[in-house]
């Protein structure tokens, strides 16, 4: 062991002449690994909720939607569908029809998104289907046994039931409804009368439940056959949307231009990093915001090493002569306090990482802390720890202690022997 570092290491373990000096040490490295532990679990948080919502968003939407520009959809759209999947980097394509409904059950109703699709297809470009929590999805399938001949204004023969719908958790607590109910579609996209426009509403039984865990999906979407969907919004073959699942999520920007000039004049995309790019600015914005409020507490705990080193060399000033008598360099007496302060901040951050990283396993791993889901948009606290924030918070809180050492450092370096040991 290095003669800085040996000495150093005794005189953090000597026994003091006042007390205060051992507090302040305890209380410094105490300081430090509550700022590192707040800072692990805190990067841990913002990472969780980047990753989580990154997770759910691109789970739940396609990589890249296309779209008509002007037209009211997509016509004649299976040539096209076809001709779009042998689009570089594409690996999946599924056709799609939105539309705005109130569904209700007796009294109680809401309103919904309602997405027609194909469900092999849709299944490759987004997992809503994979989270049916309650029931089955099965219903939604082209040759299922359960579509009705004449489902419009909610005219069903005793032996045929109603087309099947899928709804989401949040949505189906709203109305009250269950699997096997049976609820009323209201399209406003209705049919002309004699007496004007009159809504075009049509009865489905609710096969599936579907739990994301996103509020967003959960409280406003629910699926039906993409040829129910059509039937009731009176476009028969027309589609909204078609969407994609790429090989490279990040270089989905690229690949929707190559899509644009594939499907020609007319069409244009979206992508999820265009639909989400604020929300994940203000995530990175809040882990800097974060990282830098927190580090407060490190830089707090660095003053009290200040303090703490500051007072041991006041009472340490004989002992600094002599070893300065003995023929120790004011360099080495310099080293010998930087080595303390270092010592001090590395216990801490020591002991500041164990306690953050177990803290964020224990947070990922039990989810103990619930969130409102209308509000944060996720039901549970997500945790994500990184080895990169680990070492990153190690630099900081050691770089920003040493700083702190450098004053009593230079201090007990410039002590001068004859003058500590005059009145001795």
């Amino acid at each position: 062991m290095r003669f800085e570092l040996f000495l150093a290491a005794r005189y953090l373990k000597a026994k003091r002449r006042q007390a205060v000096v051992g507090v302040v040490t305890t209380i410094s490295i105490a300081g430090v690994a509550a700022g590192v532990a707040a800072l692990i679990i805190a990067l841990a948080i913002t990472n969780g909720m980047r990753s989580d919502l990154q997770d759910r968003l691109l789970g739940a939407s396609a990589h890249i939607d296309l779209m008509r520009i002007e037209a009211d959809g997509i016509h004649d759209w299976q040539p096209l569908l076809n001709q779009l999947r042998t689009v570089p980097h594409v690996k999946a394509v599924a056709p799609g029809l939105y539309g705005q409904v109130l569904v209700s059950r007796g009294p109680r109703a809401g309103f919904a998104l309602i997405k027609g699709v194909i469900p092999a297809q849709e299944r490759t470009v987004s997992s809503l289907l994979n989270t049916v929590s309650v029931g089955s999805a099965k219903d939604l399938e082209p040759d299922a046994p359960n579509r009705n001949s004449n489902p419009v204004h909610g005219q069903s023969s005793a032996n045929t039931p109603f087309p099947a719908l899928v709804l989401g958790k949040d949505i189906a607590e709203q109305i009250g409804a269950q699997v096997g109910d049976s609820v009323l579609v209201t399209s406003p996209q209705g049919e002309l009368t004699p007496l004007g426009l009159a809504p075009k509403y049509q009865r489905f039984r609710v096969s599936g439940i579907f739990h994301s865990g996103f509020y967003q999906y959960d409280a406003a979407m629910a699926f039906m056959r993409l040829a129910d969907a059509q039937s009731l919004f009176s476009e028969p073959d027309l589609l909204s949307v078609i969407s994609f699942k790429v090989d490279d999520m990040y270089r989905a920007p690229q690949i929707a231009r190559a899509i644009e000039h594939a499907a020609g004049r007319g069409y244009m995309t979206t992508n999820w990093m265009e639909v989400n790019r604020e929300l994940f600015r203000a995530l990175k914005l809040e882990q800097v915001v974060t990282f830098i409020v927190i580090a407060l507490i490190v830089i707090v705990a660095a003053l009290n090493i200040l303090i703490a080193l500051t007072m041991m060399v006041m009472e340490k000033t004989r002992d600094i002569a002599v070893l300065m008598s003995f023929g120790v360099e004011p360099g080495q007496v310099r080293r010998i306090f930087l080595m303390q302060g270092f010592l001090i901040s590395l216990v801490g951050t020591a002991v500041g990482l164990v306690l953050g990283y177990a803290a964020a396993w224990a947070g990922g791993h039990y989810h103990f802390i619930h969130l409102s889901a209308d509000v944060y948009s996720i039901d549970t606290l997500p945790f994500a720890p990184r080895l990169l924030d680990g070492v990153i918070v190690s630099v900081v809180s050691i770089g920003v202690s040493l700083l702190a050492t450098l004053y009593p450092s230079s201090a007990a370096a410039s002590v001068l022997p004859a003058e500590a040991l005059r009145y001795e």
